[in-house]
């Protein structure tokens, strides 16, 4: 299916917009008093800044293709992992959060799984198992969080 520096390009979109969602989610949070909330999506921000840094230091020598937006193919409009706008409402709860969080998770795992499961080159086949297993501990966190919010506990983000 995709050449490694297809891929590379592809993760570098998916991470950043993810990044960027989760970030714009953070401050709407934070400026609406929903902290608790802010600090999920900020950490999770924070995550898909971490793998954006390694696709960018892995196609570091690499001749990456330059890509419009509609050049890039996604399951849907947009890069899987951005998080679904409505969590954008200032009054969003925490299990709501957790929800938009997963689901974003997941797309972000079924990605990178599709292009494992759908690729012969074998560089892409590494790379593209690396990112499935970074989202899938993302994707356990995610539900480890769920798991408390549903028993009442504090989520490991919160002091």
């Amino acid at each position: 299916m995709m050449k490694v520096e297809d891929f590379l390009a592809h993760a570098i979109q998916l991470e950043s917009e993810a990044a960027m969602r989760f970030g714009q989610l953070a401050d709407v949070m934070t400026t609406n008093g929903n902290a608790q909330v802010g600090k999920l999506f900020r950490r999770l921000s924070d995550y898909s800044r971490l793998h954006l840094s390694d696709a960018r230091a892995r196609s570091g020598f690499r001749e990456l293709p330059e890509l419009r937006p509609e050049d890039f193919v996604w399951p849907d409009l947009e890069s899987p992992e951005s998080a679904a706008i409505w969590g954008a409402d200032p009054f969003i709860g925490r299990e709501e959060a957790l929800t938009i969080a997963l689901q974003a998770e997941l797309a972000g795992l079924d990605y990178y799984q599709s292009v494992h499961d759908a690729t012969d080159d074998p560089e892409t086949k590494i790379l593209a198992k690396e990112f499935v297993e970074e989202e899938r501990d993302h994707v356990s966190e995610l539900r480890k969080w769920i798991a408390a919010h549903k028993a009442g506990e504090k989520l490991p983000s919160e002091p």
